[in-house]
């Protein structure tokens, strides 16, 4: 933890955002977690799937943690995945002060690429800033507060002055074109990203490469990312890059400099103004389609998947909500607010002792009428190994939110204002929606997803609003596969920590065979 340019900030080899992890599509990744802060820690691998590995997944329902002065290793392969993610700690709001780096997954060289090799590539890691420390924040929601407003936007941890005195984030070198990572790391706001001057080409959205089409701005919610590719084609000057707050009654905005190797100028002070309303961003999500035709970690064009013709098992909706409860907020989803237990989840029901530790589907597929009747506990739901199941978010609420589900991708198939029935089915993107692993749920509106759970494990279903999720607005998939083999999900790892009611027990013999 160190005190950096005024901001309590989580380092990573003493850098703010941490090194970035560079892979290829089925790599095996190996990265050795020092834990110097004093309090426990874990890290996820946001929108790696962790094929048959939940163990690597760095939540607190599967792992335990890293306490102060240890260290463990991380061992996973980016299984048949291409694309821009980021890491980041999941105990308690560390990610508010930092932590967090970029992970891009190269495609294989015999996989080719649907647009030239860029000059060169950058991350852009954009995300609201709070100025106070985590802890601060974590206090002022145990004692029943909001975090409220956050106090900037930074960009790679910084907010251009604007005087002269900036150094660029990045260089361009005349009619060359660049590669741009974007992802919004933050804590609760969807932020507006565009280049002063320059249009940008989405090429690829969180592993799935997208019909081209060239954007003036884009709207990233929180958890999500975004590649895009940007011609340096303008006058040979500084320009900015931006990110501004959207659908707030507060207007916060971050800067960062852009040079051109052969720059003469300052860039201007007038910037591009950010669009107005979320209807604006819904229209910009429906504009998003699928590269039929594109290969993305296999050979196999992304198009040869037809999704829309695989016949839906099961039907969950989630209804989000918020009460009060014993002078504290409480975020639900489907009226039950979850709660960490000592034992992470995933131990307890590989020891065989869940009952122990938490109860199986106390939510149904159906939201209960009182939604402000909220229940306070673990949040497990079983659901069946490779069933094709269809989910649905709504989202009551005058506020945005956005949703990640760990250990897959999911094809974001609709989305509209008001509630969902079975009849918006007829409205489906059932041929070329992307498939993404973090979808955002407009205020007063609802979001269907697709997706075949053939990927066993137990899996977080999260808030990425990081005051939601602290205050519960969560729950664990388990998936688990009646064969009880290893083709279909690995055994405990020997390296695995343990704790809770588990810590003493012997070690059961590998459940998998």
């Amino acid at each position: 933890m160190n005190n950096l340019r005024g901001r309590y900030s989580i380092l990573i080899n003493g850098q703010f955002p941490g090194p970035e992890i560079n892979s290829t599509s089925n790599n095996n990744v190996v990265a050795n977690v020092f834990n110097n802060l004093d309090e426990p820690l874990l890290f996820t691998w946001h929108g790696v799937q962790q094929r048959k590995n939940s163990w690597q997944d760095g939540t607190p329902g599967v792992q335990c943690p890293i306490l102060p002065g240890t260290n463990y290793t991380y061992k996973f392969q980016v299984k048949d995945q291409i694309g821009s993610y980021f890491y980041y700690p999941t105990t308690g709001l560390q990610r508010a002060v930092g932590g967090f780096g970029g992970l891009r997954i190269f495609s294989r060289l015999l996989i080719p690429v649907p647009y030239a090799d860029p000059e060169d590539e950058y991350w852009v890691l954009i995300c609201d800033w709070y100025g106070k420390s985590h802890k601060t924040l974590k206090m002022e929601l145990d004692s029943g507060r909001s975090i409220g407003r956050p106090a900037g936007v930074i960009i790679n941890g910084k907010n251009a002055k604007g005087d002269g005195s900036d150094e660029p984030l990045y260089t361009m070198k005349p009619g060359k074109t660049y590669k741009y990572r974007i992802c919004n790391t933050g804590l609760k706001d969807t932020l507006n990203f565009r280049f002063q001057g320059h249009g940008m080409k989405l090429v690829e959205t969180e592993g799935s490469h997208v019909v081209q089409n060239v954007y003036d701005s884009l709207d990233v919610h929180v958890g999500q990312c975004y590649t895009v590719l940007v011609t340096a084609d303008k006058e040979p000057r500084d320009y900015y890059m931006i990110a501004s707050t959207r659908m707030t009654k507060y207007n916060l905005l971050g800067k960062g400099i852009i040079r051109y190797t052969n720059g003469k100028g300052p860039a201007s002070p007038v910037l591009p103004p950010a669009p107005v309303g979320w209807a604006w961003s819904l229209n910009q999500f429906r504009s998003f389609r699928w590269n039929l035709t594109a290969s993305a970690a296999r050979p196999n064009p992304q198009g040869s998947y037809h999704y829309g013709q695989i016949n839906i098992t099961r039907t969950i909706k989630f209804v989000n909500s918020v009460s009060n409860v014993n002078g504290k907020l409480c975020y639900a989803i489907n009226g039950v607010s979850h709660v960490d237990p000592e034992t992470p989840v995933k131990l307890a029901e590989y020891y065989g002792i869940a009952d122990k530790v938490f109860k199986y589907n106390i939510i149904s597929d159906e939201p209960p009428t009182d939604l402000k009747a909220i229940t306070i506990a673990p949040n497990v739901m079983q659901t069946t190994f490779r069933t094709f199941i269809e989910i649905i978010f709504e989202n009551p609420e005058k506020v945005l939110q956005s949703y990640n589900l760990g250990g897959y991708s999911f094809f974001a198939v609709a989305g509209e204002p008001g509630t969902w029935t079975p009849e918006k089915r007829k409205g489906y993107n059932l041929l070329d929606a992307i498939s993404r692993h973090t979808i955002q749920v407009f205020p007063k509106s609802w979001a269907a997803i697709m997706l075949t759970f053939d990927n066993a494990g137990m899996w977080q279903l999260r808030s990425e609003h990081a005051e939601h999720r602290y205050l519960g607005q969560q729950l664990y998939l388990s998936v688990e596969s009646e064969e009880k083999s290893t083709r279909d999900e690995y055994n405990l790892p020997e390296t695995q920590l343990v704790c809770g009611i588990v810590k003493d027990m012997p070690r059961p013999p590998p459940k998998y065979v």
